[in-house]
């Protein structure tokens, strides 16, 4: 296989990856153990492994998962479908794909749901290329408060097309509407936002969409799937196509992947959809069944044609999705955002007391929040990360220096955060 790819050892096969991140020792694993004796090892060995409690965020959260999804996951019949595209022996996948579309449908108050994407940020990149297509026009504005991986990724997918770019700057923690409507003109694609943004807060919905509204240009927004719980869903306030990542909804953080794209828009875009969509109908006989529809057959076999080259969706992850919302219900979910807001705000609060901290509340936030430190950043967290406390991002690199991006999800103990605030306290007063 090597020679027929071209290398000359597996080494080869990862130079792209940095030095510093290879594992160079050795795993020192006998060849002729036993079963028993290999599983005790690997056991001995994950067990150096370390844990800490988790305030990070960023677009990636320690949700809570009920013991119900991964045993209903596990099953056979969903660990192990095969792409569904003979509906004749693909009914149990079909039908779950339609109800995970149905259900993020009701949660965003859009019209349609894709079967889901490979994660949040091919799903944005995906529907900035569908205002492109859509509307003909070459511009796109994207706002300074969306989190920068995500602009990085929307650059990456520009580099071969005639897109262009605008980056609307930040103010206060919030996109800059004054400069937002200097920028929008006819040649204007799409808006492409965050709400709430990658600095936790919430932006002014309404005044965007008074904006938008008489310009033609698509609105794209990027949102937080369990804030749909307490805020007001996309669909109410003008989205053309809202995308989320999916990973908060019964979803481990999995290293950073695999995770799941959520993918909605109106109805009168619904061809130009990327991915899969499950259709319910009726056969013969009356007898409800679903099957893949509306793509173009050129997304599978004309690919140079196509508007979209994605032709799949992250079906394990989506049916995890899909318990885990048949579990909570609009109740739970609206819960689980309130448990998310309160211990948010107290932590905020504790923090905002503490000599030498200045938390950023004069702006509503739903569970992640900045704060100022008069000390090292990157120090404060090592103190925090010492006790085993994840503390946040130290968002020093991307130019906001001293300052801490937070999060607090329903996991989160009084006892938790107590240690956090015990452990800036001690830092900042030494």
């Amino acid at each position: 296989m090597l020679d027929i790819i071209g290398v000359d050892s597996v080494e080869d096969l990862i130079t792209n990856i940095p030095e510093d991140l290879r594992f160079k020792g050795e795993l020192n694993i006998p060849a002729d153990i036993s079963e028993i004796e290999l599983t005790d090892l690997i056991e001995k060995i994950g067990s150096k492994n370390t844990t800490g409690i988790s305030f990070m965020g960023g677009g990636v959260y320690d949700h809570y998962i009920p013991a119900a999804v991964d045993s209903i996951i596990s099953r056979s019949e969903f660990y192990t479908a095969y792409t569904p595209y003979q509906p004749e022996v693909s009914q149990g996948t079909l039908q779950s794909i339609y109800e995970f579309q149905s259900m993020i449908c009701e949660l965003t108050a859009m019209d349609v749901t894709n079967a889901s994407m490979y994660e949040g940020g091919s799903a944005l990149a995906e529907a900035m290329l569908m205002a492109y297509n859509h509307t003909r026009r070459k511009q796109v504005l994207v706002a300074g408060t969306l989190n920068y991986r995500y602009k990085d990724l929307l650059n990456t997918y520009i580099s071969h097309n005639e897109i262009e770019i605008v980056e609307v700057p930040v103010s206060n923690y919030a996109l800059d509407l004054a400069v937002l409507k200097q920028h929008l003109n006819d040649k204007t694609a799409a808006l492409i936002f965050q709400h709430p943004n990658y600095f936790g807060y919430l932006e002014e919905i309404f005044e965007i969409q008074d904006l938008l509204k008489d310009l033609q240009a698509m609105m794209i927004v990027l949102y937080d799937p369990v804030s749909l719980g307490l805020l007001t869903p996309p669909g109410r306030y003008g989205a053309d196509i809202a995308v989320g990542e999916g990973q908060s909804l019964g979803n481990r953080q999995n290293f950073g992947g695999p995770f799941i794209g959520l993918f909605s828009t109106r109805q009168d875009l619904v061809r130009k959809i990327p991915g899969r969509l499950s259709g319910r109908t009726t056969d013969l006989d009356g007898t409800p069944g679903y099957v893949l529809t509306l793509q173009t057959r050129e997304q599978h076999i004309r690919r140079e044609k196509a508007t979209s080259n994605i032709c799949t969706n992250s079906g394990l992850l989506a049916m995890a999705v899909t318990v885990y919302l048949a579990l909570l219900g609009k109740y739970g979910i609206k819960e689980v955002g309130e448990l998310c807001l309160q211990k948010s705000h107290y932590l905020a609060d504790q923090l905002n007391s503490i000599d030498g901290i200045q938390v950023i509340n004069d702006k509503p936030f739903f569970k992640e929040f900045v704060y100022k430190t008069s000390k090292n950043s990157s120090e404060i967290l090592a103190a925090l990360s010492r006790e085993g406390i994840l503390g946040g991002i130290d968002l020093s690199a991307q130019g906001y220096q001293n300052q801490i991006l937070a999060s607090v999800t329903e996991k989160r103990t009084r006892s938790n955060m107590d240690d956090y605030i015990s452990t800036v306290q001690k830092y900042m007063a030494g």
